[in-house]
């Protein structure tokens, strides 16, 4: 049976209001079909990549994954795995991919995965001594290796890709909020357009069905920097278009989890553990409650 296919693209540590200021033609596009939203990091969890990321792609809150900082030793993402190991599971046959510059998405590193089926690291200098060309040719990589990953996926029976992009909170943590910052934005969004051609290009592509995600994890303050509650910090987004997603500019209630709570939507999986606190975009009434 064809299932839908599902592209989602993580920028980390990119705030909103910087966001806007920039120019993000790729960005722009998948706003246009469907929506760009801020939204607020749950108030469960802290303003840091290992909790939210790992909200967004299991659908549950820090006090049920057990993700509160960076190291994710003893987490409880076998009881709430991520989405693309759910849907391989139901699916079998379903295709899927992960690539990432920080390593506890994709490896063992610091107590991860976070996606458990692993992924693609790049091999670039790490450490105190990298430099921005590092950071830029780790992102390179994944994209370069996502792009071809993409025009060879089969048509049937669907697929889940996780692409991320790392450059830009490096760049926060290392200069602050300046012209680094700022760069590393517009390079993640054409890095996103390399993504969308390889979707758009694809042989099949009319008859397919694409659910496209754009989200970021947490902001950063004007100096560098994140984890506390100031609004740069706790104002996130996501962008999103395609298979089931709202479009035309109404405002909704949004939550990290409801990326979880979309892919689940579209590609028919059921049977979440409780407390999954992910829906489906344009659905949600409320903020969700974090349960223990």
């Amino acid at each position: 049976m064809s299932r839908p296919h599902v592209l989602f693209v993580g920028i980390d540590g990119v705030r909103f209001d910087t966001l806007t200021e920039q120019e993000t033609p790729a960005l722009d596009k998948v706003a246009a079909a469907g929506f760009l939203q801020s939204l607020q990091v749950n108030p469960s969890g802290p303003t840091i990549s290992g909790p939210s990321w790992s909200t967004m792609v299991s659908g549950v809150l820090p006090p049920t994954h057990r993700i509160f900082d960076n190291d994710l030793t003893d987490h409880d993402l076998g009881r709430y795995p991520d989405f693309s190991t759910l849907a391989a599971r139901a699916y079998p046959g379903l295709q899927t991919f992960a690539a990432a510059d920080w390593e506890p998405l994709v490896s063992s590193h610091s107590g991860g995965p976070i996606f458990a089926a692993g992924g693609f690291v790049p091999d670039r200098n790490r450490g105190k001594d990298d430099t921005a060309a590092d950071w830029h040719d780790g992102d390179q990589q994944v994209a370069d290796r996502a792009v071809a990953h993409l025009a060879g996926l089969a048509s049937e029976p669907g697929s889940v890709t996780f692409v991320y992009q790392h450059g830009v909170d490096t760049a926060g943590h290392r200069e602050g909020v300046g012209a680094a910052y700022r760069e590393f934005i517009e390079a993640s969004d054409r890095r996103l357009d390399a993504l969308l051609r390889a979707v758009d290009e694809r042989p099949d592509r009319a008859a397919e069905d694409w659910l496209i995600i754009v989200a970021t994890d947490h902001g950063h303050v004007d100096e560098g920097g994140h984890g506390g509650d100031t609004p740069e910090e706790r104002t996130a987004w996501i962008a999103a278009c395609g298979s089931g997603v709202p479009a035309g500019g109404q405002p909704l209630i949004l939550e990290q989890a409801d990326v979880a709570g979309h892919v689940h939507h579209v590609l028919g999986l059921t049977g979440q553990p409780e407390p999954f606190v992910g829906l489906p975009f344009g659905s949600r009434t409320e903020l969700a409650v974090p349960t223990a």
